[in-house]
C-alpha cells in the first residue's frame, strides 16, 4: 500500500513547475514563454502520487479540485492577467518525484508580457527573492494576482487516516456466474463522498471507477463494459464491492481496490480464482496398437486446466498415458488423453476430469471385451514357451557353477585375512611394547633431570608439586574488607550483592603466615573472565586500605585479571598472551629462595615466575576481588596436613640448595629455559 499528502501549485497556461539551481525557499520558477501568467514561488511538502491517478491528469492538481480551478480561470480572464488554464500532467509527474523543498510561502507575484523570458523571470526572482529583476505592472494587478492565487496555495483539509482491507483469501467464482469482490475501510468511514476504483495490474486497467457520487463507465476496460456495478449498500460504513456479472476465464488473477478522499489515499490487494466445469468426457476405443488397446479421452470448455486420471476395473490408477490441453479464445481448455491397455483382464477402464479449484469431477467408464486385444499365433506361443524353458534351464546350472565358485575363493581369501590380521596383531604388539618401553625410559630420564634441576626449570607442575609440600590455606575473615563475604569454611570469598562502594580494597589474608620452606596452594576462579581479581602473597607490613598499588617493590607479587587482559602486577604490567584465561591457579612460593611462581593446574603449565627476591618478615596468602560476579575458592590438597599448617622452615621437604640451572652432577638441565 502507498500513501501520500500534499500540495500543488500551478501557474496559468501550461504548468512549467520547477527547481532553480540557488532557489533555496521553493520551487515554482517559469520556465517556457507563453499566455500572460504570473511567475511564483511558493510552500511545497512532499504529495506523491500513483501513475494515473487524478492528481496528474490535464485540468487537475494533487490538492486542488476541478471547481477551484475553474474558479480561478475564470478570475484570471475577467482581470485580464491569463488566458485559459491548461496542465501538463507528465511535467507535474516529474516534479512531484523530486525532493521537497523547505516549506515557504507565496514571495511574489509579477503578470508576464506576452512573448517575455519566463526562464529569465526565474532566475532574476532566485537571485532578488523580491519583484526587482522582473517587469512590474501596477500594484492593483499584484494585489489581484496574490488575491486570486491564495485559495488555491491554501492546504486542502486533512483528512484522517484509514487503512483499506481486501479478503486475505482468494475469492471463487463459477463461470458464467456472478462474484462480488469487496473492500472496506478501517476504521470505518463513509466512501460516499470518495473516489473508489477497482483495477487490475495496472491503475489504467479499470475494472469499476467511482467518483464524485457516481460510476465513470468511459475509463473502464472494453472487457469489464456493462458487466461491473458498485454495491452500496454499505457504502455508509466503509464497506463496498465491485459485481461482476458473467464472469469469464479472464476475470482471473489479481485485483486492487483503491479508496482515495481528499489528498489522502490507500489500496489493498485480493486474487479472484475463476473456475468451470466443462463438457462430460468422451471416451472411445481407436483399436489396437502394439500389444494392448488403445483408449481416448476428450472433453472441452474446463477452467482451469483440469486433471486427467485414468482407472481400471478395481479402482488401481494408470500413470503411463499422454494428454494434450489446448486454450480456445475464451480461455477455456480442452483435453486429449490417451491410454494403451496392456492388461486383457482389466475390464471397464474410467478416464475422469477433476477440477482443482472446485473439488468438482466428471467420469466416463468403458469395457473393453477381451477379443479387442490383438491375438498371437499357436507357434510363436510354443517357440517362446520352450525358448524361456531352456534360457531358464541355462540361469539356473550358470547360477549353481558361479555360486560354488564364488564360496571356494571366498573360503580362500577368509584364510588369508585372518592371517594377515594374525601377523598385523603380532607386529602392533611388538611395537606398542617397545613404545611404551622407550616413552617410560624417556619419561623416567625426564623426572630425574627436572628433579635435579627443578629450582631454574618452569615446566611441569606435577613434577613440581613434589618438592614444594601443599599448604593448607584458610582465609581470615578479620582480614577481610567490608565489601567481601567470605564462607564459613573460609575457603571462599566473593564480593557482597548489594555493596555501597565504601572505598574499601576488596582484600582479604591468609591465616597462617609462612616465614620459611617451600609450599603451594591451588585457587579455583568461577567466572573469572567476567570478573577483576587478584592472588598471590604479600609482607604483612603491606598498605591495604585506601588507594594502593600491587607491585614487588611495595610488597606484593600477584598476579591477576584486569580490563586490559591477564597480566603479573609488576612496576609496567603487560598482559600475559596466554591461549586461555587459567581456572585453577597454582601459587608456588621458595621463601629461601626468594621465588614466586604461577602455573595453570589445569593444563600443568607455567604461567609467570616473579624475578628472585629477597624475603624478610613474614609472607601471607593475597586474595582480591575488584568487581563482577566471579568468586576465589581454595582448593583442598591431597595430603596437606589436617588443623593449623606447620611452619616450614622445618619442612622435611626441604634440602641443600644446588646452583641455578645445574643438575645433581654438575651438567647443565636440557630442561632449563
Amino acid at each position: 500500500m502507498s500513501r501520500g499528502r500534499g500540495r500543488v501549485v500551478a501557474a496559468p497556461g501550461e504548468l512549467c513547475l520547477s527547481k532553480v539551481e540557488g532557489a533555496g525557499e521553493g520551487p515554482g520558477l517559469c520556465r517556457r514563454p507563453c499566455s500572460p501568467q504570473l511567475c511564483f514561488s511558493t510552500s511545497w511538502e512532499p504529495a506523491p502520487l500513483p501513475p494515473g491517478s487524478p492528481g496528474t491528469q490535464p485540468g487537475r492538481t494533487a490538492g486542488l479540485g476541478s471547481e477551484q480551478l475553474s474558479a480561478g480561470a475564470d478570475a484570471g480572464r475577467r482581470s485580464g492577467l491569463w488566458g485559459p488554464w491548461t496542465f501538463s500532467s507528465s511535467v507535474l509527474r516529474r516534479w512531484l518525484q523530486k525532493p521537497a523543498f523547505p516549506t515557504g510561502t507565496l514571495v511574489w507575484g509579477t503578470p508576464w508580457p506576452r512573448g517575455g523570458s519566463r526562464e529569465q523571470c526565474g532566475e532574476e526572482a532566485a537571485e532578488s527573492r523580491g519583484m526587482e529583476g522582473c517587469p512590474s505592472s501596477s500594484e492593483l494587478h499584484h494585489l489581484t494576482a496574490l488575491l486570486l492565487l491564495m485559495p488555491l496555495l491554501l492546504p486542502a483539509g486533512s483528512a484522517e487516516e484509514f487503512m483499506v482491507l481486501g479478503p486475505t483469501e482468494p475469492l471463487v467464482a463459477v463461470l458464467g456466474g456472478d462474484v462480488e469482490l469487496p473492500c472496506r475501510t478501517a476504521p470505518a468511514r463513509s466512501g460516499e463522498n470518495m473516489q473508489l476504483r477497482w483495477f487490475r495490474s495496472k491503475f489504467s486497467e479499470a475494472v469499476l471507477v467511482y467518483e464524485d457520487g457516481g460510476e465513470q463507465p468511459e475509463e473502464l476496460m472494453a472487457q469489464y463494459a456493462g458487466r461491473t456495478s458498485l454495491v452500496t449498500e454499505l457504502l455508509g460504513q466503509g464497506q463496498a464491492a465491485v459485481l461482476i456479472r458473467d464472469v469469464q476465464a479472464s476475470d482471473d488473477g489479481p485485483y486492487s481496490c483503491f479508496f482515495r478522499e481528499g489528498e489522502f489515499y490507500e489500496e489493498a490487494s485480493l486474487e479472484l480464482k475463476v473456475a468451470g466445469v466443462g463438457s462430460a468426457p468422451r471416451v472411445r476405443i481407436m483399436g489396437p496398437e502394439e500389444d494392448g488397446v488403445r483408449v481416448e479421452c476428450a472433453a472441452s470448455g474446463w477452467f482451469p486446466k483440469p486433471q486427467v486420471h485414468w482407472r481400471g476395473g478395481g479402482g488401481a490408477q494408470f500413470l503411463a498415458f499422454s494428454e494434450a490441453h489446448v486454450q480456445d479464445a475464451r480461455g477455456l481448455f480442452s483435453v486429449e488423453a490417451a491410454l494403451v491397455v496392456r492388461d486383457r483382464s482389466v475390464g471397464n477402464v474410467t478416464c475422469s476430469l477433476h477440477n482443482p479449484i472446485l473439488g468438482q469431477e466428471k467420469a466416463v467408464a468403458i469395457f473393453i471385451p477381451e477379443p479387442f486385444f490383438p491375438q498371437a499365433p499357436l507357434w510363436k506361443l510354443a517357440f517362446c514357451v520352450s525358448l524361456a524353458a531352456l534360457g531358464l534351464l541355462l540361469l539356473g546350472a550358470g547360477y549353481c557353477a558361479h555360486r560354488e565358485h564364488s564360496r571356494r575363493l571366498r573360503a580362500l581369501r577368509d584364510r588369508e585375512t585372518l592371517l594377515r590380521a594374525k601377523e598385523e596383531d603380532r607386529r602392533a604388539k611388538e611395537a606398542a611394547l617397545r613404545a611404551t618401553g622407550e616413552l617410560q625410559a624417556q619419561l623416567e630420564w625426564r623426572r630425574s633431570v627436572y628433579l635435579a634441576a627443578w629450582r631454574k626449570a618452569q615446566l611441569y607442575a606435577d613434577w613440581r608439586q613434589e618438592k614444594f609440600p601443599a599448604w593448607p590455606v584458610t582465609l581470615d575473615p578479620g582480614s577481610a574488607d567490608s565489601s567481601l563475604v567470605v564462607s564459613q569454611e573460609r575457603r571462599r570469598v566473593t564480593l557482597k550483592e548489594t555493596c555501597e562502594d565504601s572505598g574499601g580494597s576488596g582484600s582479604v589474608l591468609g591465616l597462617e603466615g609462612i616465614t620459611a620452606g617451600r609450599c603451594h596452594w591451588e585457587v579455583e576462579v568461577l567466572d573469572g573472565d567476567r570478573s577483576e581479581w587478584v592472588l598471590g602473597v604479600c609482607r604483612e607490613d603491606v598498605k591495604r586500605t585506601g588507594w594502593y598499588t600491587e607491585s614487588p617493590e611495595k610488597g606484593f607479587w600477584v598476579v591477576g585479571q584486569f580490563e586490559d587482559g591477564f597480566c603479573p602486577c609488576t612496576k609496567d604490567p603487560t598482559p600475559l598472551p596466554l591461549r586461555q584465561l587459567p581456572r585453577r591457579v597454582g601459587v608456588f612460593l621458595n621463601y629461601s629462595e626468594g621465588d614466586v611462581s604461577f602455573y595453570d593446574m589445569t593444563e600443568g603449565s607455567h604461567i609467570f615466575s616473579f624475578p628472585r627476591a629477597s624475603f624478610s618478615g613474614t609472607l601471607f596468602p593475597y586474595f582480591r576481588l575488584k568487581s563482577g560476579v566471579g568468586s576465589l575458592t581454595i582448593c583442598p590438597m591431597v595430603g596437606a596436613p589436617e588443623g593449623l599448617p606447620v611452619p616450614l622452615n622445618n619442612s622435611p621437604c626441604e634440602e641443600p640448595l644446588s646452583p641455578p640451572g645445574s643438575s645433581a652432577d654438575g651438567a647443565e638441565s636440557p630442561l632449563l629455559p
